[in-house]
């Protein structure tokens, strides 16, 4: 049915579940299995702090970049172990909706698979999640896991 996935991870609960069910799909449909993370980059590589004045933040993009790695580095190695054998990991920054759906359009994704954060449709609306922002404007198949 899919000849390529695209699935978003996190780091979080919900995004282990929609690993789950990704690696399900490509193993069925020996689908090629593109696994994304994306760190949200912060606006400036300095922030002003009241009454201290520019404070560099690099260490904390290091420390990002670091988890970022090992969220992906991890999900690769559990794809493997539920038998997905075409994977391609992607660390990539942005803000996350739009990147996610940037990514998925450039590697031809039949369907984007992502966890929510379980908010509720009014909720999501408001407050704009990134699983309603990728349902509401990918130009493929959406599924998010809760």
């Amino acid at each position: 049915m899919y000849k390529s996935l695209l699935v978003a991870v996190d780091g979080s609960q919900n995004g282990r579940k929609a690993l789950e069910l990704a690696c399900h799909l490509a193993r069925v449909d020996n689908a090629e299995l593109h696994i994304l993370h994306v760190p949200e980059v912060l606006p400036h590589e300095a922030t002003l702090i009241w009454g201290i004045g520019a404070v560099a933040i690099g260490d904390e993009l290091q420390e990002m970049e670091a988890l970022g790695h090992r969220i992906i580095s991890g999900a690769e190695a559990e794809a493997q172990k539920l038998g997905v054998e075409k994977i391609q990991t992607h660390l990539v920054k942005g803000e996350p909706a739009r990147t996610i759906l940037k990514q998925a359009a450039g590697l031809g994704a039949e369907v984007i698979v992502l966890g929510t954060r379980g908010l509720g449709d009014l909720a999501g609306l408001v407050l704009g999640s990134v699983s309603h922002k990728v349902a509401s404007n990918a130009k493929c198949g959406v599924i998010t896991i809760r």
